[in-house]
């Protein structure tokens, strides 16, 4: 569900165990634990708040707006933790990030329960760049922990994953049936208790993480200019929108991201093919890692349906009288980071039973693995909508299934993404080559909200169709990253 990137920071940790690990995995732990009960929480009603009429306490917006809204606020949550980590790097160090980060995130989250239009939409901006501090150096920090490396590593890693996993499947559970018991304010205002007792539990063990993620005293730090600059230009915008003088219109905003993301991906590669002195070796593993950002970008695009069009094909079409109970639509969210729990660890036990037998899968594979099980899901949900065509309410299982699917999706590709970008990466582009993977990931949630505007409730057929669209997407390009696989392991140069 979540990508974990490791970037070793120098730490003098104590020797404090739990468990045989660090005890300051333990605040790291609980502080992702919170952060993505505040996300995961939050996006389960982010659309359908935007989309709800006015009358109900909803902004009234229409659907391509709201889904243009949704992925743009996605994708920037990825793009700002490019901004986090350079922060954390020549400013702040991680600790001062994740605190800054939680608090911005707090305070973005009580903006959202204000209710005012035009302070939501500040807000979900504030929470895009607390999160961008936050997620990147928590996971930093995890790594700087282990300064001996191996599989103890490995293991904190995987119980850190736990957390966010765990925090990603409670927020849905608690926040959907808070804001519809409560309303939608008090939904938004939920997340921003959850990531305040994260961040109080932080400050008062974070003495556990030794000098892990702190600055060290006598490094030269960089100018504050760029984060002045960039900030002054922010409230600039701000100021004029709310003031009326700027009108932005959300949809081809979106679709600017887009380009603009689309340029600088191709743009970085061109530069890595051809000017940035590379050997013969080096050009072909690039040439690779061109293809495994491209399936990247498809598969996010799909996945990121699950708070779009599949939240409000819960919404509107899925009968969730559950034993008497009207299930609220975003509790069905807490299902694929339930999943993840339940098989990471059947995924990870076939990768090595596979490897010891001399039949591991190359990274092509996998990823074409994780495009088909995409695609796959989409078919489950158009046959759905066709029902929903018929004038029928459709069960849960089907959105069920297809969660389902995808996890297989995203166990299959997600956790070999970062893994190969860095194995393939020359040794003095790592870290950039790591932005990649993200702008990709960014890239991907921004077109899955452009993907949800074709979805136009007052034609009801763009339902089945916008569906079978991203299920011939995702097949294609598994069929495509499948039959790639031999050239993939030749031009890998032996990286496995």
């Amino acid at each position: 569900m979540n990508q974990v990137a490791a970037a070793p920071i120098a730490a003098d940790v104590p020797a404090r165990t739990i468990f045989g690990q660090p005890r300051g995995l333990a605040t790291l732990f609980l502080t992702e634990m919170w952060e993505r009960f505040t996300y995961y929480g939050m996006r389960a009603v982010l659309i359908l708040f935007m989309v709800a009429a006015v009358s109900k306490g909803g902004l009234g917006l229409d659907d391509r707006t709201a889904s243009a809204v949704y992925g743009m606020y996605v994708g920037g949550t990825y793009l700002f933790g490019l901004f986090g980590g350079w922060v954390a790097d020549r400013l702040l160090g991680a600790q001062r990030s994740v605190a800054c980060g939680a608090v911005l995130i707090i305070v973005g989250n009580l903006m959202l329960a204000l209710g005012s239009a035009a302070v939501f939409f500040v807000g979900l901006l504030v929470i895009t760049i607390g999160v961008g501090l936050l997620k990147p150096n928590a996971s930093a920090m995890v790594a700087a922990l282990y300064p001996e490396g191996g599989s103890r590593r490995d293991a904190g890693f995987s119980f850190f994953y736990m957390g966010i996993n765990l925090g990603a499947l409670i927020g849905p559970l608690l926040v959907a049936p808070f804001a519809d018991r409560f309303g939608w304010r008090w939904g938004f205002a939920l997340p921003a208790l959850g990531m305040t007792l994260g961040v109080a539990q932080f400050l008062w063990t974070r003495h556990y993480l030794g000098q892990a993620g702190v600055a060290l005293p006598g490094v030269r730090r960089r100018s504050w200019t760029p984060v002045v600059v960039l900030g002054a230009a922010l409230a600039l915008v701000i100021f004029l929108t709310l003031s009326g003088v700027l009108r932005l219109d959300a949809v081809t905003l979106a679709a600017s991201a887009s380009w603009a993301m689309l340029a600088l991906g191709v743009g970085y590669f061109v530069y890595l093919l051809l000017f940035a002195g590379l050997t013969a070796v080096e050009r072909n593993r690039v040439l690779v890692m061109v293809a495994l950002v491209a399936a990247s970008v498809t598969f996010w695009a799909g996945y990121e349906q699950t708070g779009a069009s599949m939240n409000l094909f819960a919404e509107r079409y899925t009968d969730r009288h559950v034993f008497g109970w009207n299930m609220p639509a975003g509790v069905l969210q807490a299902v694929n980071p339930l999943f993840i729990i339940l098989f990471a660890p059947l995924f990870a036990a076939l990768w090595i039973s596979l490897g010891k037998r001399g039949r591991d899968l190359n990274a092509a594979a996998k990823f074409g693995a994780g495009l088909i099980f995409l695609g796959l899901g989409f078919s489950v949900m158009y046959l759905a909508s066709q029902h929903v065509l018929a004038g029928e309410q459709v069960l849960p299982t089907w959105l069920i299934l297809t969660y389902l699917l995808h996890t297989f999706g995203e166990l299959s590709l997600s956790p070999v993404g970062l893994s190969y970008m860095s194995k393939l990466a020359p040794p003095r582009f790592v870290g950039q080559v790591m932005g990649m993977w993200f702008l990709s990931m960014a890239l991907g949630s921004n077109l899955a909200g452009q993907l949800t505007g074709q979805y136009d409730a007052s034609h009801l057929e763009s339902l089945p169709a916008l569906f079978m669209k991203i299920f011939w997407y995702g097949v294609i390009g598994g069929t495509l990253m499948l039959l790639l696989t031999p050239l993939v392991k030749r031009l890998m140069a032996g990286v496995k």
